[in-house]
């Protein structure tokens, strides 16, 4: 059976998908050979498409890379590589290559098993995506990331209010894929789009939540101004940072804090207090989901604040998430799930309707076995709850 399939496969689509499950499970090109008892030359040509595979050896290699067979001969979309797409777009060292370049193959992976979900259930994100933002290079970099911001906030319904759920709002209302991964310290976000696969962003789950709202909505910018360009954020990547970043680096502190409600919010304190002191000041970063470093600047730049203020309160100690805790400040359910909610219910309706195995789900969930069965009761009895509601609102309408 896996031989008359192999016989109909694309020998250059199969034999990407090899080479992307080598390198993800960190095995090099002599190691596999082994495995299948074939030289590395061999090994090569079969993952250019150049020699026909074995059905024994796929089996061999399946194993040894932690997939299913099924993986190999009934694949998901091959779309471009995003290692690719990073590598053109930034250099990086032997040891930056190191770090990151695992955490991007499963970004990839992710996305992939995203569109291979949709397509098994017929269920594709939305395609809100406006058309990329032409940037006038003669205007300066705020005006035109607040421009933009204030463009997408129409554009999507937000009014001025806080964005505590961007990442719903970007999977849901404009059809964007994000996930949430473990990375150095020092990497932000990473952003890649291409045709097939649409904008694509991943977040680093181990920073505060604060800093990853605003890596949201830093990637986002990138979505709408600079579409076709891959991007890995870290600290101190430039000498001098080109306009493109300078756009935005500018555009979350609009987006997330408008100038109309920020204003308004100022005064009404000021008003109230006849002053605005520091609990002021870290109960307003909360309000809007940023950090008070970044308030800090926002006022300091609108004016509203002394230049030079959250240097101060640094030099007189200020430690945030004890004035948070004395203030009664209760830390916003972090959204560290590493796949959206909707990415886990196409995966449970699946599965439920055996249109993918346990093995299928486990590896589209990130988990071994025993997890994936404990995740689908969960989300089964989530997704119970959420039909009672609707039958209660439905039988209340009715009683009416």
């Amino acid at each position: 059976m896996v031989n008359n399939i192999l016989d109909q496969i694309n020998l250059n689509d199969l034999g990407n998908l090899l080479q992307q499950a080598r390198k993800q499970c960190g095995m090099t090109q002599v190691e596999a050979a082994k495995i299948i008892d074939v030289a590395r030359t061999t090994l090569i040509a079969i993952e250019k498409g150049q020699r026909r595979l074995k059905s024994s050896e796929l089996v061999k290699l399946a194993r040894a890379y932690g997939k299913s067979v099924s993986y190999f001969v009934a694949p998901p979309p091959v779309i471009e590589s995003f290692d690719v797409q990073f590598r053109s777009a930034l250099r990086r060292s032997e040891a930056e290559e190191a770090h990151i370049k695992p955490i991007i193959l499963r970004f990839q992976e992710l996305c992939q098993n995203y569109l291979e979900l949709e397509e098994i259930m017929k269920s594709p994100l939305p395609n809100n995506y406006p058309p990329e933002y032409n940037i006038d290079e003669s205007l300066p970099i705020d005006i035109t990331a607040e421009s933009i911001a204030n463009s997408e906030r129409q554009r999507l319904g937000l009014g001025d209010k806080p964005i505590p759920r961007l990442r719903n709002i970007l999977e849901q209302e404009v059809g964007l894929r994000i996930f949430y991964l473990p990375m150095p310290s020092n990497y932000s976000e990473m952003y890649s789009y291409n045709q097939k696969m649409g904008g694509c962003i991943a977040i680093n789950s181990n920073h505060p939540q604060e800093r990853q709202l605003w890596s949201l909505a830093h990637g986002y910018l990138h979505f709408l101004a600079h579409r076709h360009k891959a991007i890995i954020d870290y600290d101190n990547q430039y000498q001098r940072m080109p306009k493109s970043e300078q756009l935005a680096e500018s555009f979350p502190k609009y987006f997330l804090m408008p100038t109309s409600s920020l204003l308004k919010r100022y005064n009404d304190i000021y008003r109230n207090h006849k002053q605005f002191t520091r609990p002021h000041l870290i109960t307003l970063a909360h309000y809007y989901g940023v950090s008070v470093q970044a308030l800090s600047y926002r006022l300091e730049e609108m004016q509203l604040l002394p230049s030079g203020t959250y240097e101060r309160l640094k030099v007189r100690g200020l430690k945030v998430r004890q004035a948070q805790q004395e203030l009664g400040l209760e830390n916003k359910a972090k959204s560290y799930d590493l796949t959206p909610i909707h990415y886990q219910h196409l995966a449970i309706e699946a599965y439920d309707q055996a249109l993918i195995s346990e093995g299928a789900f486990s590896r589209f969930l990130g988990v071994d076995r025993l997890e994936a069965r404990r995740i689908a009761e969960i989300l089964r009895e989530y997704s119970i709850g959420i039909t009672e509601e609707i039958k209660e609102i439905d039988l209340s309408k009715g009683l009416l």
